[in-house]
C-alpha cells in the first residue's frame, strides 16, 4: 500500500535546467569555457557543485572551487525569481493530501536554492521531511539521501514512489529499492527508463501516473483523477 511521494525538486517540482545552464554558462566564461546543452547535460546537470568545478576546473583549489560554486548559486538566485511549478503538481499535492500520504523532498540542491525555490513557489510548508544532500554522507547517485527520507518518513522502501527527472537521481532512488517515475521534463523518457525508471511521463497530468496512483491506493477504483481528462 502506497504510504508515501517523495519528490526531487530541481526538473522535477519545477523545470529550473534552463536556469542552471544559463548560470554555469556565464561563470565558464570566466575561466575561456564554452559549453552547449550537451556538455551540460553529460558534465553537469544534476551532479553536486564541487564535484562539477573539481571535473571542470581541477586547477582550482577547494577554496576556490567553493567560491566558485556559491557564486553560480548566487547567479542562478538572482535569475529565477519567477518560478513556475511543473503542470500537475498542485493537483498531485491535493491528491496526497485527501489520501493522507506522506511528502518528502530530496534534493542535491545547495540548502540556500532549496530554501529560496520552495519560498518562490510557495511550497516551503508542505512536506513532512525536507533531505538535502548536505545533511547526508553522500548527495544523489547515491542511495543515501533516499534511505535518510525512509528513515525520517518512518516507511519502507516498498511503500514509497520516487518521483525523478535525472539519470542521476533515479539512481538514486532505485539504489535505496524505492520504486522510481522519471519526469523526462530535461532528458529523454528512454535514458530514464534505461537507468532504472520504471515508467517515464512528461509531468504530473500524465494518464499512466494518475492510473497507476489510484491503483495503490484503492486497487478496483474505477474513477480516476479529472486531471487525466485534460487535453494537451
Amino acid at each position: 500500500m502506497l504510504a508515501a511521494i517523495l519528490f526531487d525538486l530541481d526538473g522535477t517540482i519545477v523545470n529550473t535546467d534552463p536556469i542552471h545552464y544559463r548560470a554555469w554558462q556565464e561563470m565558464l566564461l570566466n575561466y575561456s569555457i564554452e559549453i552547449d546543452e550537451t556538455f551540460y547535460k553529460s558534465r553537469i546537470s544534476a551532479r553536486l557543485n564541487l564535484e562539477i568545478v573539481k571535473d571542470i576546473l581541477p586547477q582550482l583549489s577547494a577554496a576556490e572551487g567553493q567560491k566558485l560554486a556559491d557564486e553560480k548559486e548566487a547567479l542562478f538566485r538572482e535569475l529565477a525569481p519567477h518560478l513556475e511549478l511543473l503542470s500537475g503538481f498542485s493537483e498531485l499535492l491535493a491528491w496526497t493530501e485527501t489520501h493522507q500520504l506522506k511528502r518528502a523532498l530530496i534534493t542535491n540542491a545547495p540548502r540556500f536554492n532549496a530554501e529560496y525555490m520552495l519560498k518562490v513557489l510557495g511550497i516551503k510548508e508542505v512536506f513532512h521531511t525536507v533531505v538535502l544532500a548536505d545533511d547526508c554522507i553522500a548527495g544523489k547517485p547515491d542511495p543515501a539521501p533516499y534511505q535518510v527520507a525512509l528513515n525520517k518518513l518512518g516507511i519502507t522502501a516498498g511503500e514509497a514512489i520516487a518521483l525523478e527527472d535525472s539519470p542521476s537521481g533515479i539512481r538514486s532512488a532505485v539504489g535505496a529499492d524505492i520504486r522510481t517515475i522519471g519526469i523526462a521534463s530535461t532528458h529523454d523518457p528512454q535514458v530514464l527508463q534505461e537507468v532504472g525508471a520504471f515508467m517515464a511521463i512528461p509531468d504530473f497530468t500524465d494518464l499512466q501516473l494518475w492510473t497507476l496512483l489510484n491503483s495503490l491506493i484503492e486497487p478496483n477504483l474505477s474513477a480516476i483523477a479529472p486531471l487525466v481528462n485534460r487535453t494537451p
